[in-house]
């Protein structure tokens, strides 16, 4: 099940009692031992996991599994409540921190049958872009120890010293969710996308990244970043799974007043055959400063694949672009400072023992258990938000914000259905040469072709699509129609059937089993 491809496969080896729920499970489970330090995890849930796929197990014995989902191991990124299990956020301030509840999402995929194995690793409070600056450590990229990257970049001796010095990130800030699908740990994971957190690390990893329309998904249990922006993220192997889980996870919640009040109708992906009908919008803004060569190659050949299929592909302008990222930061530090505010040592979380005054204790508390990154968007946001800059940066900011909507708008109300752009300037970087540079730097530079997505809150979509000279993947991105998640899908789904993306062959020498390989997908739809 987990080395199969074809579409239905472990859903169907699941009803036809070729492969049991505990057997899936505990596979997963010896996955995640094995591939421990890839550090993908914070907390595994093995017992619960166990218990879940045991009832799952009976289900599906009485002939009457939940639906696609019942037995499926799935992963969540650990700044989402799930109740009786440890959330962190990957920070000291709610290190040992159990959530009495589930957030709507995990609610609903443990609804559905899904077995959690586990809480996935993180950048603090999801503030970076390449899952670097927890206090468990950096997440390592399963294609650092691919046969694809091995043979192209690693020296020839392949000493223990040079996987040490040449393992890649797997961006972020979701990075723990995209290493652990990558990796074959797990078949889906949640991540959340603020600014681009599920798209960057899911091209850096070779799997599909879905941020949803903001609103389609509840919020409700996640812990905010930047509330007008934060958006609940599909990982996995394939578009088809991508649909199922968002059709699982879509929807109202009275918990969250910012979901849709309709009902939304789960569908299942056509296969498309004619896309002579489609207009492909490339936006001349996103050639931006420090995109590689191999991703404006790869780029210029996608635009190439619908032409040639018959679609009509027209150079689009989207004018505000260029002042987005700046925009975005602004807007991001604000609402940070806002949402940072609740962790002050008395609710729950981290509580220093200074005691010579309430106010020295929140002071203590909040200097022990935050990093460095928090503290210093903290105080950026604070200063935007000062009664003597709230118009000139805060207000100022929200009115660009609603241009750069705007120019969403236009393009689509030309005829544009679905815009095609680079996901990431370039392939993930070794770690060495990632840390060089601060974290506001490096996310300034990853988030530039993401983050306007959810300023205008739309639909958008990573799509692994070909192997950089250095055996490593890299992705493109669809954004689409506000609530067009089923045409976006669509797309995505013949795109991705047309690029044929190689599956990662992960080589990890384990010390009981000797190597093991993986060299196929496996879709659980």
């Amino acid at each position: 099940a987990l080395k199969g491809g074809s579409p239905f496969q472990v859903s169907a080896a699941l009803k036809e009692g070729r492969v049991t729920p505990t057997e899936l499970c505990q596979k997963c489970l010896s996955l995640i031992k094995s591939t421990k330090f890839l550090n993908a995890y914070i907390t595994v849930a093995e017992e619960t996991a166990l218990k879940q796929a045991e009832e799952s197990e009976k289900r599906y014995g009485r002939g009457q599994p939940l639906g696609v989902l019942d037995g499926i191991p799935v992963a969540v990124k650990d700044n989402f409540n799930a109740a009786g299990i440890e959330t962190t956020c990957a920070s000291k301030m709610l290190k040992g921190y159990i959530s009495p509840y589930n957030a709507t999402v995990v609610q609903k995929l443990l609804d559905q049958g899904a077995v959690l194995l586990g809480k996935t690793n993180l950048d603090e409070f999801a503030m970076g872009s390449g899952s670097t600056d927890g206090i468990f450590g950096p997440v390592r990229n399963p294609w650092s120890y691919s046969r694809q990257y091995k043979e192209k970049s690693v020296p020839k001796s392949h000493s223990q010293e040079d996987e040490e010095s040449n393992w890649v990130i797997t961006g972020g800030s979701s990075g723990g969710s995209a290493a652990a699908v990558s990796s074959f740990t797990c078949f889906a994971a949640l991540g959340s996308d603020t600014g681009g957190s599920t798209r960057n690390p899911a091209a850096h990893c070779g799997v599909v990244g879905l941020k949803p329309t903001y609103g389609l998904i509840s919020r409700h249990g996640l812990i905010p970043l930047v509330n007008s922006m934060d958006v609940p993220g599909i990982l996995t192997r394939c578009v088809d799974d991508a649909a199922v889980v968002l059709g699982t996870l879509a929807g109202h919640d009275p918990k969250d007043s910012t979901t849709i009040q309709d009902n939304f109708k789960p569908f299942d992906l056509p296969n498309l055959t004619d896309v002579s009908k489609l207009s492909i919008g490339i936006p001349k803004e996103y050639h931006a400063p420090g995109l590689s060569s191999e991703i404006l190659s790869l780029w210029s050949k996608a635009a190439d694949l619908f032409k040639n299929a018959g679609a009509k592909v027209i150079e689009v302008s989207l004018p505000h672009t260029r002042y987005s990222i700046v925009c975005y930061h602004v807007l991001c530090t604000a609402e940070v400072a806002s949402n940072m505010a609740r962790f002050d040592g008395l609710e729950y979380g981290h509580r220093s023992d200074m005691n010579k005054s309430t106010e020295s204790m929140y002071a203590a508390t909040r200097r022990e258990g935050f990093n460095d990154v928090v503290r210093g968007r903290i105080l950026s946001g604070n200063y935007f938000l000062l009664k003597q800059n709230y118009e000139n940066y805060f207000i100022k900011a929200q009115k660009v914000r609603r241009l750069i909507a705007n120019d969403f708008v236009k393009v689509f109300g030309s005829g544009v259905d679905i815009l095609l752009t680079p996901t990431t300037l370039s392939d993930a970087v070794p770690y060495m040469e990632f840390i060089k540079e601060d974290n506001r730097t490096r996310s300034a530079q990853d988030d530039i072709l993401t983050q306007a997505a959810n300023m205008a809150g739309l639909p958008a979509i990573n799509v692994p699509t070909g192997l950089s000279e250095r055996g490593l993947p890299v992705g493109l991105q669809f954004i689409g129609q506000s609530f067009q998640e089923k045409q976006l899908l669509t797309v995505a789904k013949w795109f991705e059937k047309q690029v044929k993306f190689p599956m990662i062959q992960l080589e990890v020498k384990r010390h009981d089993h000797g190597a093991f390989q993986h060299q196929k997908s496996a879709s659980f739809s």
